[in-house]
């Protein structure tokens, strides 16, 4: 593709990924998924379904959770988007990653970086959810692994850390 074609030409999109500035040179209507992934290098997100129902692309943009194959990339435009790959602190895991790890919550690992988000969200809103409040945190992510016991498992195993630390 080039920027002389029929439709929108490249623009120039600058947003934060964590905690950089990037600044890309994209159609504004591609998505968000597309851009991290091939312009970035940032393949923690995952490609499930394209249509915002698995939860496997999800990042936080500007705190929110979103499904970042529904997000066209002109969107994040000034925002700042945090990956799974933003979470660890160089080679030390997140807390939630890490239990993740000891909880036998991340099986083939598609929908692993959604749920790690997700509960990241979470654990952000709520620091000591139920397992209710765990269940519906982690309700827009689908696995096919697990059967969903050793992800809530490890959220509540993260958020047990957490307070203890």
């Amino acid at each position: 593709m080039n920027d002389s074609g029929p439709g929108p030409a490249k623009v120039e999109i600058s947003f934060a990924v964590n905690g950089e500035t990037k600044t890309v040179r994209s159609y504004p209507m591609e998505r968000l998924l597309d851009v991290l992934r091939r312009d970035l290098g940032l393949t923690g997100a995952k490609e499930g379904c394209g249509e915002g129902e698995c939860g496997s692309c999800a990042v936080l943009m500007d705190g929110m959770l979103v499904n970042s194959c529904l997000v066209p990339v002109l969107q994040a435009e000034a925002s700042s988007i945090v990956t799974i790959e933003g979470l660890s602190d160089g080679e030390t895991l997140h807390i939630l990653q890490q239990a993740f790890i000891d909880c036998g919550g991340a099986q083939c690992g598609i929908c692993s970086p959604g749920m790690i988000l997700a509960a990241s969200h979470l654990l952000n809103q709520n620091a000591d959810p139920t397992v209710e409040e765990i269940r519906e945190g982690l309700a827009g992510n689908l696995c096919r692994c697990t059967g969903y016991s050793q992800i809530v498992e490890a959220v509540a195993e993260a958020a047990r850390r957490r307070t203890s630390a």
